[in-house]
């Protein structure tokens, strides 16, 4: 596997195989696309006893889902699902990690706690573990360059069709 240089980036996003919408041309660095954090976020409530992660656990079942209007304040310690901006189409022989972006890791905000990792052939927008590791509050705004996407070719062709391969929504 090889990660995907501005060239070869701009290749697949003019022959049409990799789609990403909606497309800034500036979002496009050296090695990677900049995504923007969308207006949703899961919280987790006030602690109400224990969240039982077993088995296919439904985290849906205890969190909130909000609209962030202007922004939202992740005190320290906190951490929110938020959602990229951009659906991402993936062709079948392109992977992708989810990276945080070096101005807002400085800040305290982590995108992702452990699954950066984007299969082959979704359609989806990508769902970002937002933690603050900050000593102070940090307000997160809709909108923000948050995170970039850092592209790979596979060996071989594979497609996700798992629980996630639609996702609209954190």
């Amino acid at each position: 596997m090889c990660v995907l240089t501005e060239t070869e980036i701009r290749k697949e996003l003019e022959s049409g195989r990799l789609r990403i919408e909606p497309f800034n041309d500036d979002q496009i660095g050296a090695a990677s696309i900049d995504l923007h954090l969308g207006d949703e976020l899961r919280l987790m409530p006030a602690p109400n006893g224990p969240v039982h992660l077993q088995g296919n656990c439904d985290l849906n079942q205890a969190t909130e889902l909000i609209k962030i209007r202007d922004h939202y304040v992740l005190e320290p310690g906190a951490i929110v699902l938020g959602i990229t901006r951009e659906r991402i189409y993936l062709p079948s022989n392109l992977c992708a990690w989810i990276e945080g972006r070096s101005r807002i890791a400085r800040a305290g905000l982590m995108v992702h706690v452990t699954s950066g990792f984007v299969h082959p052939g979704v359609a989806n927008h990508q769902v970002l573990e937002m933690s603050n590791i900050a000593g102070v509050p940090l307000a997160i705004h809709p909108g923000l360059r948050v995170c970039q996407i850092v592209l790979e070719r596979t060996e071989g062709d594979a497609v996700y069709r798992g629980e996630f391969a639609q996702q609209t929504s954190p």
